[in-house]
């Protein structure tokens, strides 16, 4: 089953084009990530307590169509997946059936001391499981 996070875009976020600015799809990845990991057993505040963060590496997006003011979006996101030190997430933003855009993101496990990267631990790889293609990709 795909976790799915659902967002109502809003005026700031539409360009004067009438759509979507490309920097909100980021932000729009991030909170889908912190959701996707909480629906999973793992909130954020819970993995940084256990001393461990995650970085954007990379991330890379294909856009389909533009999407408005006040359309609502499900945000898609499944385990890509995963390595020694990083993983990585495909991303859907889908208007109804209809796939907006897809994106791909890689994050890097870090210590919350500042000392550098770290293996992923066992309640990070959990939480992510095992990788699963999203539906419409």
């Amino acid at each position: 089953m795909t976790f799915t996070h659902r967002h109502r875009v809003r005026y700031l976020e539409v360009d004067g084009q009438g759509v979507v600015f490309n920097s909100w799809y980021l932000a729009w990845f991030d909170d889908a990530m912190t959701a996707f990991l909480a629906d999973r057993g793992l909130p954020y505040a819970d993995m940084l307590a256990s001393g461990h963060d995650v970085q954007l590496v990379r991330s890379e997006i294909d856009w389909r169509t533009g999407v408005g003011f006040q359309d609502e979006v499900d945000i898609a996101v499944a385990t890509a997946r995963t390595g020694t030190t990083s993983f990585a997430l495909d991303f859907e933003v889908r208007r109804g059936a209809e796939v907006t855009c897809a994106g791909r993101t890689v994050y890097v496990v870090v210590a919350t001391d500042g000392s550098g990267k770290r293996p992923i631990p066992p309640l990070i790889a959990d939480a992510l499981g095992e990788p699963a293609p999203l539906l419409a990709i």
